[in-house]
């Protein structure tokens, strides 16, 4: 999280304010009776919460979700790996978004290499974790490692996965400059090692999938700003407190976790949100690509608190 936004005096939420691992595992039954199938954790940084492999386990058997996914920076994922695995953990996404020291040092803020990341990577894989690997490319900052950070994990068949610098929150410095634009993401990658699309896995994903020809696995694009997919959307998102926001990009959010609450009532929060979720009108991606700014738009929560 940005330091200088969450330095050492700032008030973080109390234990009474955030979920608790019942209440998570309740809401996760309501949102399971609409017929969600996918659940992602991710944050801020998710193995920071000392219950977190307790809730996957408790999402795969109480819940009896068919796919739990982890996002996380990686930092303390060599420590949790097989636990991850043994609690029943079917994916994860880890960011990595540069191979070099002084440039990942910069993009996170503290000064960390990836080394310790990229080591992490290497033993989720042997506890048998599928895992992908996400990049956000700012132009000026790590884009000179689009070619070098494809052929390390080219080698080693993980999917990598380019993500266009997001105008998410106000702390990140977004500016339309640093996008590097998918299809030059792209090309540049095709120059390297020739590349043909894929269909999607599944309506609504999110990233444009390309194989590479030779037949040594695939990349994917995320390009929310040249590229907006906001018709076929269907996330919703639950934050650490209890709101759910129906966009990325919605400082809106309903208290969830209070309605919970004041009735206890599973199946009145099923119905709840079902009536949330079928008025939801969200589009913000479309709507800055027709504006044409998004300095203009309404308030956005941070990444950090409502997760990819």
């Amino acid at each position: 999280m940005p330091k200088e936004v969450f330095g050492a005096d700032y008030a973080f939420l109390k234990d009474p304010q955030l979920m608790s691992a019942d209440e998570l595992v309740q809401i996760a039954r309501a949102f399971s009776r609409l017929g969600v199938t996918k659940y992602r954790l991710t944050g801020g940084e998710p193995l920071l919460r000392k219950d977190l492999v307790d809730i996957v386990r408790r999402l795969k058997t109480e819940v009896k979700a068919p796919e739990v996914a982890l996002t996380t920076n990686g930092w303390l994922l060599e420590r949790y790996a097989a636990e991850l695995k043994a609690a029943g953990l079917d994916r994860l996404n880890v960011s990595v978004d540069s191979l070099e020291a002084a440039t990942a040092g910069r993009m996170n803020g503290l000064g960390f290499d990836s080394a310790r990341v990229l080591r992490a990577i290497d033993v989720a894989g042997e506890v048998g974790l599928p895992v992908k690997i996400n990049m956000a490319v700012q132009r000026g900052c790590n884009d000179h490692e689009i070619e070098s950070m494809g052929a390390y994990f080219r080698e080693r068949r993980l999917t990598l996965r380019f993500i266009e610098f997001m105008d998410v929150g106000s702390t990140n410095g977004w500016v339309e400059s640093k996008v590097l634009p998918a299809q030059e993401i792209v090309d540049r990658i095709n120059r390297q090692w020739k590349i043909e699309p894929v269909s999607p896995a599944y309506r609504g994903e999110v990233a444009a999938r390309y194989r590479y020809v030779d037949g040594a696995g695939e990349i994917g694009i995320i390009a929310s700003i040249t590229e907006p997919f906001c018709r076929d959307c269907h996330r919703a998102r639950l934050s650490a407190d209890g709101k759910l926001h129906t966009c990325l990009f919605s400082a809106l959010g309903w208290d969830i976790l209070g309605k919970y609450r004041e009735t206890n009532d599973l199946e009145g929060l099923t119905q709840y949100l079902a009536k949330l979720w079928l008025a939801r009108g969200d589009r913000y991606s479309d709507e800055r690509a027709e504006r044409g700014a998004a300095e203009d738009g309404p308030a956005k929560p941070e990444m950090s608190y409502l997760g990819g």
